[in-house]
């Protein structure tokens, strides 16, 4: 076994390596970029390297630069992770020729597998079921619009060397092809180098499954049974679950046994996954081979029991595996959520911000535990534009199915996340939705059942505004509505608690919800707090517990009714945590705004996140329909489509392809 190990990535991968490495002994040295200076994975390491700017082309991907790093540190061998140099062929015959170990399978079979079109004709020749479509090298726009036509719409286009949903469209019709196919172009050079593309027809309510395989260097090669990635936005994967619910022992055995035969013909050695869609029927096909671990490796883990990083390290060092086929087996069901700073209400759109308050279940553990966090960022920490928007992984195992599923639902709801926009609550409807709970699942799932996880909101109850008002009152000095019983005389001026020499008081405070204004009164009298709104007066206690900086665990009484929060003041902001969900609420002051436009800018469309402009499909003086294409931005490794808001005519273009613009940018001039 070597003893020091270069991490050659960053946030919830580059964390969750290091502490299967410090368990095995191993000295760890992570990389960074200048977003990452102040990271999670950089005080997870015992030492770190800066390897350049934030872009990753100027950082994770400049794999000459991690290889200096582990000449410096000394480090014997490098963990590429997931994504950015993971796949890379290049890289992996690098790190050989340095005589570094690369964690992960020789560059040939990356290089076999690592092209979609490369690697579905491998498997045709080894009797591997495909999806009908196009994997050739002809890449001439025109012909492979006529591939699509003659196939049949709808087809899926796929960057040929991507995943993680980059580069990837589906197209429901030959007149949307030629524009699909240039953004999943722009999108896959952009993410992975390489603009070739593949063209299969789209199947309809597939699900998506796959196999874990492990191989040695002793011709050992085993699979972990395999984990249902069907819940999917934007072809990302959102919900994994491992075993696959419906799977028989028969098709188990099947699709196993093909994915140890994909990875024994291009020589694999390490942890693998071969991805197949599966028909309602049974049938499935192969997509692809991830040549690395994945983002869902941990469900595998807690239904095995077995720690696949320290697999993937010994194996790397020239152990064989621990376990043959015949010693594994399944216990329990494990379900795994992908928590995103997005917001699902607007198409998933990633939210940046600097996470002011994250605090996750308090009987989360990484290991021998039912409820566990793999995470890469911290309260404080940025979400910039420059990476992936994830947050974290919540991960549970349960007895069976409907165990786990209840337990993931008490576990987000106890996940408290403040400075972004996040999709817990999504997740949460998610896990209650009576589809998902009956496993009819398919990678349409969201789309299907979109007016159920994306209900209208409700306006907030009078006890969450309650709860609101009592921890506002607590940032003033009000910690309770009970007057305090001093023995030794306070001058009463001094004390924040309502008290008037004409033993009346009265405070109003505005909240903003979903931008209806909900005015409330607080009034004492003697020793009676009242709550009043719209005219209904109630009696109101309240006792708040300070938990850290702006952060209160609160209990009031309104009227007979209790009710318990913790309440987190951002500024203006107040988030109420209470029954598994959050409601935000702003504070109104009528002094502050009382200057405020009204009348708000016409005709202007501004950039809903920090991007790069890649694409501008009008000029001024152009007429535009509602909702055509106006420009493309670049943000987060995925492309965002800009469109008309409504007719008009383009009057001014502010920015140029190529241009980084903020959040909030203006970006077109539209006359109606």
């Amino acid at each position: 076994m070597f003893t020091t190990l270069l991490i050659a990535n960053r946030g919830e991968i580059a964390c969750r390596v290091a502490a299967s490495a410090h368990r095995l002994g191993l000295r760890t040295v992570a990389v960074y970029s200048d977003a990452d200076a102040g990271s999670r994975h950089v005080a997870t390491c015992d030492s770190a390297v800066h390897i350049g700017g934030s872009e990753p082309r100027a950082s994770y991907l400049r794999g000459e630069a991690i290889l200096e790093a582990a000449r410096q540190t000394g480090a014997q061998a490098i963990h590429p992770g997931y994504g950015f140099l993971s796949e890379n062929e290049g890289f992996a015959q690098a790190c050989a020729d340095a005589g570094i170990v690369f964690v992960g399978p020789p560059a040939g079979a990356i290089a076999a597998m690592g092209s979609k079109s490369a690697a579905k004709t491998l498997m045709d020749k080894a009797g591997v079921p495909l999806v009908p479509g196009y994997h050739g090298d002809n890449q001439d726009p025109g012909f492979l619009q006529s591939q699509a036509d003659a196939m049949g719409y709808p087809v899926l286009i796929k960057a040929s060397a991507g995943g993680g949903g980059k580069g990837m469209r589906i197209v429901e019709s030959g007149p949307a092809f030629a524009e699909a196919l240039a953004s999943c172009k722009r999108e896959a050079a952009s993410s992975f180098g390489d603009d070739k593309v593949l063209i299969e027809r789209y199947l309809q309510k597939p699900r998506h499954i796959e196999i874990q395989v492990f191989a040695d260097t002793h011709g050992n090669c085993v699979y972990l049974f395999e984990r249902d990635c069907s819940v999917q936005r934007r072809h990302q994967k959102v919900i994994e679950e491992a075993p696959a619910p419906g799977m028989t022992p028969e098709r188990r055995r099947a699709m196993g046994e093909a994915a140890v035969a994909a990875a024994r013909a291009v020589g694999y050695v390490g942890a693998g996954t071969v991805e197949f869609i599966v028909e309602p029927d049974g049938r499935f096909y192969f997509m692809e081979m991830n040549t690395r671990l994945q983002v869902e490796h941990p469900v595998t883990e807690m239904i095995t029991g077995h720690d696949l990083v320290e697999w993937q390290l010994r194996v790397a060092a020239g152990e064989a595996l621990p376990l043959a086929q015949e010693q594994l087996a399944i216990t329990g069901h494990a379900i795994e959520a992908r928590i995103y700073a997005e917001n699902p209400d607007k198409g998933f759109l990633p939210s940046i911000g600097t996470l002011t308050t994250l605090n996750f279940p308090p009987h989360a553990a990484f290991q021998n535990g039912d409820i566990r966090v793999d995470g890469g960022v911290r309260a404080g920490d940025t979400i910039t534009p420059f990476y992936d928007p994830m947050i974290a992984k919540l991960i549970v195992r349960g007895a069976d199915r409907d165990q786990a599923r209840a337990r993931m639902v008490q576990a987000l709801g106890e996940i408290q996340a403040v400075g972004v926009q996040t999709n817990i609550a999504f997740l949460r409807r998610l896990m209650l939705d009576p589809a998902f709970a009956a496993a009819d699942l398919d990678t349409g799932l969201i789309e299907r059942q979109h007016d159920s996880l994306f209900p209208p909101a409700a306006p907030a109850p009078d006890s969450t505004l309650a709860l609101a008002v009592a921890a506002l009152l607590a940032r003033q000095g009000l910690a309770q509505s009970a007057v305090r019983q001093n023995t030794v005389h306070v001058d009463p001026w001094a004390q924040a608690d309502g008290w008037r020499i004409n033993g009346r008081y009265r405070q109003v405070f505005g909240l903003l919800e979903q931008d209806e204004l909900r005015e409330l009164h607080i009034s004492r009298a003697g020793e009676r707090w009242t709550y009043t709104r719209n005219g209904q007066a109630l009696p109101f206690e309240w006792k708040t517990e300070t938990l850290a900086a702006r952060q209160y665990r609160v209990h009031v009484r309104l009227g007979n009714a209790d009710a318990s929060a913790t309440v987190v003041l951002q500024q203006e902001n107040v988030h109420v945590f209470a029954h598994g969900g959050v409601q935000e609420l702003q504070v109104h002051d009528a002094v502050a705004h009382a200057q405020d436009d009204t009348s708000g800018h016409q005709g202007g469309l501004t950039a809903p996140m920090p991007g790069k402009i890649i694409a501008i499909s009008v000029r001024a003086g152009d007429k535009v329909k509602s909702g055509d294409a106006l420009l493309v931005m670049e943000a987060m490794k995925m492309e965002h489509t800009i469109h008309a808001p409504a007719d008009g005519t383009v009057e001014e273009l502010f920015f140029a392809v190529g241009d980084q613009v903020g959040d909030g940018a203006e970006l077109i001039a539209i006359a109606s």
